[in-house]
């Protein structure tokens, strides 16, 4: 059972309960913000209308706490095995532990929900636990206030599936207001058809964004004294457009390009993000083909982008985006 009072205030939950009395938001919004099950959600719905006035969730402090029972220590420690066992094998590209992902699998795979604080718990108690590595803070603004105001595009390779033995590539198309996935696609081979068909995918659902951020990858960019098959020196830098760039300019979509890697941060966080859990569940299934491994993928994605409260907007990237189009704040434009 999450512990509401050290996420929210009373004031906060209130404000949530009132608009649902009023028909103003649902029930399964609530839930996915709060982090709560339908019988809880059902349970405090019931303690407000009774008494709004004097609602409160700090009494959660004063309940007496339930130990977990010994299935349910079986589990979390079975997970926890497992995850050691994948930080070792030196041939996945997993260093640390992820809590969060073992709690969500308790739930899923065995049907018990465990707070967080009792998996760290059982963690340092059994030897299931690493110390942080501190990094340096990275700004991750929103830097636009319309939703299609620009769009983070990338790809990257990677041993997503390490018993497969083979580096696949996954494409990308986040937009930056809401950061929504708009499209997350894993391929054998990187190739200017595959982000071609990305733009298409984009284009044929959401419509023509105002720009598209990428770096200076061949595929979206002629860079001269790189890129060989102009050598003759006639050509400048931009003077050479690539298939992929001729296609946004017949779409008026404008392409920005990042001057650094450090300036692609905000893409780089949802890839991180799917690689952890991503990287894990195929682990765990022995995953060698490709194809079950854009099932996982399918599976992530629709988690972060309809049930994960994103740590920079404080809001789950599905309501963000609708909020921005109901509020006529979208410079998507039809196909």
């Amino acid at each position: 059972m999450s512990q509401l009072h050290k996420k929210f205030t009373d004031a906060q939950v209130k404000e949530l309960f009132a608009r649902y009395c009023k028909s103003e938001i649902p029930r399964r919004y609530i839930q996915e913000v709060l982090g709560i099950e339908e019988r809880r959600f059902f349970a405090l719905i019931k303690r407000y209308r009774k008494n709004p006035h004097t609602f409160s969730i700090e009494y959660q402090r004063r309940e007496p706490t339930h130990q977990i029972s010994a299935q349910t220590e079986k589990a979390i420690l079975r997970e926890l095995a497992i995850e050691k066992k994948i930080i070792e094998d030196k041939e996945n590209p997993v260093h640390r532990y992820n809590y969060s992902y073992i709690k969500d699998r308790l739930v899923e795979n065995h049907e018990r929900s465990v707070s967080l604080s009792t998996i760290i718990d059982r963690a340092q108690k059994h030897g299931f636990y690493l110390k942080r590595t501190k990094h340096a803070a990275h700004d991750r603004e929103v830097l636009t206030h319309y939703a299609g105001e620009l769009i983070q595009h990338d790809a990257s390779l990677h041993l997503w599936a390490p018993a497969a033995r083979e580096k696949w590539s996954l494409i990308t198309s986040l937009d930056d207001h809401s950061r929504f996935l708009l499209y997350a696609e894993l391929l054998r081979r990187e190739s200017s058809w595959a982000h071609i068909f990305a733009l298409q995918s984009v284009f044929l659902k959401y419509g023509f964004p105002f720009s598209y951020y990428v770096d200076s990858h061949s595929i979206f960019r002629f860079v001269q004294g790189r890129d060989s098959i102009w050598r003759d020196h006639h050509k400048l830098t931009d003077e050479v457009n690539p298939q992929w760039k001729m296609v946004l300019q017949d779409c008026g979509v404008k392409v920005i390009y990042a001057l650094s890697p450090q300036a692609k941060g905000k893409i780089e966080r949802p890839y991180q993000w799917l690689q952890d859990r991503l990287v894990r569940t195929c682990v765990r299934d022995n995953t060698t083909d490709i194809r079950r491994a854009r099932t996982f993928l399918r599976q992530e994605v629709n988690r972060y982008n309809f049930r994960q409260v994103h740590s920079t907007t404080l809001e789950i990237p599905y309501f963000r985006l609708q909020k921005a189009l109901r509020e006529k704040r979208s410079l998507f434009r039809q196909f």
